[in-house]
C-alpha cells in the first residue's frame, strides 16, 4: 500500500495515517533531500534565488509535508504507537537540521548571494529570507571547529529528546489522574453544567457518580466553585504537582530531570557559539536588544503593579475572613474567594455568562467580527479528512473572492489531548509551480465539550482564548509575502509573534462585538445590557494579582536561562523563590511544583522568550488604541492593520511595521490603562 505520507495530496489524509508509515515517510524525504542539497551545490556556479534559495524552500517544504501532520498528530491523538514513531524520528531530523546548518558550501553561497549584484536587485522579504538564512547557519555553528560541530550536533540532538520527554511526561501525568466521586455533597457549589459534566465523564468510565479530571474545563471550576475545602486542596494538589517528586504520583513522570538536562544543554549550546546565555542566543533572534533591556522592563511593569497586587490580596484575606475562612488563605482557596468577592462586588461569574456563549454563536461572530474588520467571508467545509470526528473545516476569502486561508478547528479537550490552545502551520503560503500555495492552519484548544443535548457553551475566558488563537491563524493565513522563510509568522521576532493574537482579544469586551459573539442557547437573547456592564466593571478585577502572576512566570524564565551556572545545583527552586519574593504575592505552598509543568519554556519555543506575551500586549494594546479613536469597527484602520502586520508577515523588522501602522513607536500607557493599572 502506498504511504499517506508521502502521497502527495495537498491536505494531509489523517484518517489513513497510521505510526507504522511514519519512520519510513521521513527516512525516505530525508533522503531525497540530502540528495537535493548534494545535487545543488555540484552544479551551483552563480547562486542566484532561483538557483539556491527556491531549491532549498522546496526541500523544507517536502520535510514538512510529511512532518507537520505528524507533529500534529502527536499532540492532539496521541498513543503509544505513534509516539514510539515520532521519538524514532526526532534524532533524525535534528541531524539533519544541524548538519545542514553547519553545511560550509552551502553558507558560503548564501554569503556569496547576499555579496553579488542579484541580491540589490531583489525585493526586501527577498533580502530577509537570506540575511535571515546567513544569521541562522551561524547561530546552527557553522563557524566552529569540527570538533564544536560534532558536539553542537550532540547537544541539539539530546536537547530534542528531552524537551519531547518533558511534554511526554506532562502529557501523561495530566491523563493519570482522576477523581471519582460518589458523594454528592461533595459537588456542592459546583454550576449545573461541570457536574452534568463530570456525570458525563463517568459514565464514558462505565462508573456511577463523577469523574473529575486535570484538563482545565473540569479542574477549573471546582477551584472556583467547590464549596468543599479537602476537595479543593486535593485537586489543586494533584495539579501543582503534575509529572515531579511530589504529589499523589510522586516521582512518576517526573520532570525534575529532564529540566535540569534542558536548561544545562542550552547553555552548552549557546556557549558553543559564543554567547554567555541561552538568554543572550535567543535575543538573536528578537526584537529586545539585550537581557538588560527586558529585566528593566518586567522590573518596570512589577513595580508599578505589586502595591497594587497587594492591596488586592489584602481585601480578599479580610473577605474571606468575614466569610467565616479563619485559617490562613491557601491556594486552594484563593481562586474560590476570589470568585465569590467578585460576585459579591458586581453580580457576575463565568458561569453566568456561559449560556450566552454556545460554540456554534461563538465561531460565528468571531467570523462576523473579521468580516466588519477585514471583509473576510468564513464557510465551513465537511468534504475533509480530519483526526477526530469533533474538527471542523474552513475556507477564508477575501472581498475579491480570492481564497486566503484555510484553517482545522478542534475545540474540546479529550484524552490523549496535550493540554492549552495554540496555532501551528499546516502549510505555508508561498510560490509554487502553477501559482500560490493557499495556507492552512491548525487551530487547537481544550475547551468543555457539549454535555448531553446541550451545546459546548464556553466561559468569557474560553471565548478570549479562541479569538487569541485565531489572531495568531490570521496572521499565518492573510499574508501576501510568498516566500516561505519570511511568510506568515515565519521570519517574525518572537517577541513581536503575540501581537496578532492578543490583539484579537479586544474585541471580546466591546458592545458592538459582543452583540456578534453572544446569544443564549436557548433564546437566541445577546448578551443582556445588565450582564455586559458588569463584565466590563469586573474586568479589571485582581488585575495587578493577574499582572504579577505573569510576570513572575516571565522573570523565572528569563532569568533561570540568563543566570544559569553549569555547577549549581537546584537552580530551578533558588531562582523561582528568588522571583517569588520580588513580585508574587500569593506564596504557593513548599509542595508547588509550577515548574514541572511548565511546557511554554521547557517544551515550547518561549525559552527566555516568556517575556514575549507582555512585550507584545504593549503593542497589542497601543495597536487597538487606534480602534478606539477611530471605532472598533473602522473598515480604514482595519485594513491598515491587516495591510501594515498581518500581510507583511516577517518581511520587516517588526519595530518597522508597528511605526507604519501607528504612525510613532509603541507607549506602554495603553496596556496599563487596559490593565487598570495606570489609575
Amino acid at each position: 500500500m502506498t504511504n499517506p505520507l508521502l502521497h502527495n495530496e495537498r491536505l494531509p489524509a489523517f484518517s489513513k495515517i497510521s505510526p507504522e508509515y511514519v519512520e519510513p515517510a521521513l527516512d525516505h524525504v530525508l533522503e531525497q533531500s540530502k540528495q537535493t542539497v548534494h545535487n545543488l551545490l555540484a552544479s551551483l556556479v552563480e547562486p542566484t534565488w532561483e538557483s539556491l534559495v527556491l531549491p532549498m524552500e522546496e526541500m523544507d517544504a517536502s520535510i514538512d509535508r510529511v512532518w507537520s501532520p505528524v507533529s500534529h498528530l502527536n499532540s492532539v491523538m496521541n498513543s503509544d504507537e505513534l509516539r514510539v514513531a515520532y521519538n524514532a524520528c526526532l534524532p533524525k531530523l535534528s541531524e539533519f537540521g544541524t548538519e545542514l546548518g553547519q553545511n560550509e558550501h552551502l553558507f558560503n553561497a548564501y554569503k556569496k548571494l547576499a555579496e553579488s549584484e542579484h541580491y540589490s536587485e531583489l525585493d526586501t522579504a527577498q533580502k530577509k529570507v537570506i540575511d535571515n538564512a546567513i544569521r541562522d547557519f551561524r547561530l546552527s555553528g557553522v563557524e566552529l571547529s569540527q570538533a564544536d560541530r560534532d558536539s553542537f550536533k550532540q547537544i541539539s540532538q539530546q536537547l530534542t529528546e528531552r524537551t519531547a520527554k518533558f511534554e511526554e511526561n506532562l502529557m501523561d501525568a495530566t491523563h493519570a489522574w482522576k477523581k471519582h466521586i460518589t458523594d454528592k455533597s461533595l459537588l456542592s457549589g459546583l454550576p449545573p453544567s461541570t457536574v452534568a459534566m463530570a456525570e458525563q465523564f463517568a459514565k464514558r468510565d462505565e462508573l456511577d457518580g463523577w469523574v473529575f479530571t486535570l484538563d482545565f474545563p473540569s479542574y477549573m471550576p471546582v477551584m472556583s466553585y467547590a464549596d468543599n475545602r479537602e476537595f479543593r486542596e486535593e485537586m489543586y494538589t494533584a495539579f501543582a504537582t503534575k509529572a515531579s517528586d511530589q504529589g499523589p504520583n510522586a516521582g512518576q513522570w517526573n520532570n525534575t530531570d529532564v529540566m535540569t538536562d534542558i536548561l544545562k544543554l542550552r547553555h552548552e549550546l549557546a556557549e558553543l557559539i559564543g554567547f554567555e546565555s541561552h538568554a543572550h542566543r535567543s535575543l538573536a533572534t528578537k526584537m529586545a536588544q539585550s537581557p538588560q533591556q527586558v529585566l528593566e522592563f518586567l522590573t518596570d511593569l512589577a513595580e508599578r503593579s505589586k502595591p497594587i497586587a497587594e492591596k488586592e490580596f489584602e481585601e480578599l484575606k479580610a473577605y474571606a475572613k468575614e466569610q467565616g475562612h479563619s485559617e490562613q488563605l491557601e491556594s486552594w482557596d484563593v481562586t474560590y474567594f476570589a470568585e465569590k468577592l467578585r460576585q459579591q462586588r458586581y453580580s457576575i461569574s463565568q458561569e453566568e455568562l456561559k449560556p450566552y456563549f454556545p460554540e456554534d454563536k461563538v465561531v460565528q461572530g468571531l467570523f462576523a467580527v473579521v468580516n466588519r474588520l477585514y471583509g473576510l467571508e468564513i464557510n465551513e467545509r465537511h468534504d475533509i479528512d480530519v483526526w477526530h470526528k469533533d474538527v471542523r473545516f474552513f475556507d477564508i476569502f477575501d472581498s475579491e473572492g480570492e481564497l486566503r486561508g484555510q484553517f482545522y478547528l478542534d475545540l474540546y479537550a479529550r484524552n490523549h489531548k496535550r493540554g492549552g490552545a495554540w496555532m501551528d502551520e499546516c502549510l505555508v503560503r508561498r510560490q509554487i509551480e502553477g501559482g500560490i500555495q493557499t495556507p492552512v492552519a491548525f487551530l487547537t484548544c481544550n475547551f468543555s465539550e457539549p454535555v448531553g443535548e446541550t451545546p459546548a457553551l464556553f466561559t468569557h475566558d474560553e471565548v478570549t482564548t479562541l479569538f487569541h488563537e485565531f489572531g495568531h491563524g490570521l496572521h499565518h493565513m492573510l499574508t501576501k509575502i510568498h516566500h516561505a522563510g519570511v511568510s506568515g509568522i515565519n521570519g517574525v521576532a518572537w517577541d513581536a509573534v503575540e501581537l496578532p493574537s492578543q490583539f484579537m482579544e479586544n474585541w471580546c469586551w466591546e458592545r458592538e462585538a459582543l452583540d456578534l459573539i453572544s446569544g443564549h442557547y436557548e433564546s437566541g437573547e445577546v448578551l443582556p445590557q445588565e450582564l455586559f456592564d458588569k463584565m466590563i466593571a469586573a474586568r479589571n478585577f485582581q488585575s495587578a494579582m493577574t499582572m504579577v502572576r505573569q510576570l513572575e512566570f516571565s522573570l523565572f524564565d528569563f532569568r533561570l536561562h540568563l543566570e544559569y551556572q553549569p555547577d549549581q545545583a537546584n537552580q530551578v527552586d533558588k531562582v523561582l523563590a528568588e522571583v517569588r519574593e520580588q513580585v508574587s504575592v500569593v506564596q504557593p505552598p513548599k509542595f508547588n511544583r509550577f515548574a514541572h509543568s511548565f511546557s511554554h519554556i521547557f517544551a515550547g519555543g518561549y525559552a527566555a522568550g516568556y517575556y514575549s506575551y507582555k512585550w507584545a500586549e504593549v503593542l497589542s494594546a497601543d495597536a487597538f488604541s487606534k480602534f478606539e479613536e477611530k471605532g472598533i469597527f473602522d473598515r480604514q484602520t482595519g485594513l491598515e492593520f491587516l495591510n501594515n502586520i498581518l500581510e507583511q508577515g516577517g518581511s520587516k523588522e517588526p519595530m518597522e511595521l508597528f511605526i507604519a501602522f501607528r504612525g510613532r513607536e509603541p507607549e506602554i500607557d495603553a496596556l496599563l490603562r487596559h490593565s487598570g493599572i495606570a489609575a
